[in-house]
């Protein structure tokens, strides 16, 4: 009998052995959504130990302050604000 061709629901950029870390926020960031929410395991397509996995690590680095925290924190996140060359005087 052959065996049908199916797709399957895991990404194959990030392998079984793939260590999510908190000090990497660029891959981290993929997994969050617009409002802050980490996305679900059915939409970001990681198996159920992974999805843990980065749920913790996404935990620890908005702990951090290397991810932004609620939904406020995104409209100003990814343009941080340039800091004057001159000293401030009074």
């Amino acid at each position: 009998m052959l065996k049908k061709n199916r797709k399957t629901k895991f990404r194959p950029e990030y392998p079984n052995e793939f260590q999510f870390d908190y000090k990497d926020p660029s891959t981290l960031f993929r997994f969050i959504m617009e409002g802050g929410k980490i996305v679900p395991q059915r939409i970001s397509k990681v198996s159920n130990a992974q999805q843990r996995k980065v749920a913790a690590q996404v935990k620890i680095a908005r702990n951090l302050a290397l991810l932004p925290t609620g939904s406020e924190a995104y409209d100003g996140f990814s343009f941080p604000v340039p800091i004057s060359p001159k000293p401030f005087e009074l």
